[in-house]
């Protein structure tokens, strides 16, 4: 590692993969932390449980679709979900900046109010700080979050299957362009909204399926490409993609090309990807809603990695986030 911490660290590929490795795996190493997976699995008096935790800092505070107080509540309800949870409740805590206007945070509580409502969960604890004016650039939340583990399903890596189906719920990249957008630094005149929301509905459908549903998760910093090289990772295969069947609104693809960035390692706030049975595919299809898509396969090999099929016939090594094109857009 580096001898400092460079945002590159923050954006969730492979500079953030060592950092948690090598420094606080190594540090915190115990049996519920080492799958690092979103969300830890855990028993209590024969219940099983599932708990997560996560911090938002992201830049600007209210952006095209959302803001920070709906971000923090689905981002936390997603991680629960995608565990294979039912989300029960949350915590909050609010670091506030001296000076922030109170006006603006009760709007950003109202909104947080608002999408635990919609996701049936309940803020059911929180904390406050105020820091110094120009330590916290506005506001920082963090969260946690509780959830029942669903019965149904057993979710790993390590169940995931060569002939299995990689599906993801809805486009990808939105959320990344929308707050790159907002923050007003680059001359394009695009509406692009941020596609922040809850999954757990989409999750529970899935979860119906039982053990042909394999693994979930939602693909948040590092996009897609890199939430599918954690998966190779640790599941000893290769995901091979169709870049023609994963869907990209034209708008945002039109701005990534500009950018000169790839969709599939932008962010995403409100799709999951999920791997399940072949013979679940069309199942699994019908949960999702008409905006999902069957991307790509897995399939045996030696060197797990990800791949990418062009249209024109070739293929590329989709490998996880290097650097930070995107930072804090969570």
């Amino acid at each position: 590692m580096s001898e400092v911490v460079t945002l590159a660290h923050g954006a969730g590929g492979k500079a953030s993969r060592r950092l948690v490795e090598d420094l606080f795996l190594d540090e915190l190493r115990n049996p519920l932390l080492e799958p690092l997976s979103d969300a830890a699995l855990l028993s209590a008096n024969g219940t099983r449980i599932a708990l997560t935790t996560d911090a938002y800092v992201v830049r600007p505070l209210v952006f095209p679709g959302g803001d920070i107080g709906e971000l923090a509540v689905n981002g936390t309800v997603n991680d629960l979900a995608v565990s294979g949870a039912h989300p029960l409740a949350l915590t909050a805590g609010f670091v506030i900046e001296e000076g922030f206007p109170l006006d603006e945070l009760r709007a950003l509580a109202h909104s947080a109010a608002r999408a635990a409502s919609a996701a049936g969960v309940a803020v059911a604890a929180g904390d406050t700080k105020v820091v110094e004016r120009g330590a916290a650039d506005g506001l920082y939340v963090t969260t946690a979050g509780v959830g029942l583990l669903d019965p149904r399903v057993d979710l790993s890596p390590t169940r995931v299957r060569p002939g299995d189906v990689v599906l993801v719920s809805g486009s990808i990249a939105e959320h990344g362009i929308a707050v790159m957008l907002a923050r007003g630094d680059l001359r394009l005149e695009l509406d692009v909204e941020s596609d922040t929301a809850p999954v757990h509905r989409e999750a529970d459908a899935l979860c119906a399926l039982g053990r042909q549903l394999r693994w979930m998760r939602d693909p948040t910093r590092g996009g897609l490409a890199t939430t599918l090289n954690e998966l190779v990772a640790g599941c000893d295969a290769s995901v091979v993609l169709s870049e023609s069947t994963i869907p990209v609104r034209e708008d945002v693809r039109a701005a990534c090309e500009l950018l000169g960035i790839d969709p599939l390692y932008v962010a995403n706030e409100g799709k999951l990807v999920a791997i399940v049975a072949p013979r679940a595919a069309d199942s699994a299809l019908r949960a999702l809603g008409p905006d999902a898509a069957v991307i790509g396969e897995v399939r045996a090999d030696d060197v797990p990695m990800v791949l990418c099929e062009t249209p024109f016939g070739g293929s590329r090594i989709v490998d996880m986030l290097v650097g930070d094109p995107l930072p804090r857009i969570c």
